[in-house]
């Protein structure tokens, strides 16, 4: 009597699924980095070799052509220097001794102009970190 297997297992692997896999993934990065834009100033900052342990609640950034930013929750809003201490004021109040603040001024910035703001900073008891590039 001659028993013989009926069904016969092929031993060879389909990639097909596999590969639509990969390539939904490869699209699905491609679509979600073209939609973060990097909030990113281009900054010479002075450098240091100083660190503080202080993690900033908000940034301000002075440009080479005295362009002011601040750092709304992740998104960078141009302000003039007028409406620094009222947007400060309205968003952390006054007082609060937690509040750092990160300044990132061009090394090509006048002094005079880094030392506004920290009079803004200092009149309304916020700490001031001031942001450098490493040595």
């Amino acid at each position: 009597m001659a028993l013989k297997k009926r069904n016969k297992i092929n031993a060879a692997f389909s990639m097909s699924s596999m590969t639509d896999i990969v390539f939904l993934l490869l699209i699905f990065f491609m679509v979600t980095s073209t939609l973060i834009a990097p909030n990113a100033l281009k900054l010479l900052l002075p450098q240091s070799n100083n660190q503080t342990a202080a993690k900033p609640i908000t940034t301000i950034s002075i440009t080479k052509d005295l362009k002011y930013y601040i750092n709304d929750d992740g998104s960078l809003k141009r302000v003039q220097f007028r409406e620094i201490e009222p947007f400060l004021r309205n968003k952390y109040g006054v007082g609060n001794d937690d509040i750092y603040i990160s300044l990132h001024a061009d090394k090509s910035v006048d002094w005079e102009e880094v030392v506004k703001i920290m009079n803004i900073c200092r009149k309304n008891k916020y700490k001031m970190i001031a942001a450098t590039s490493p040595e």
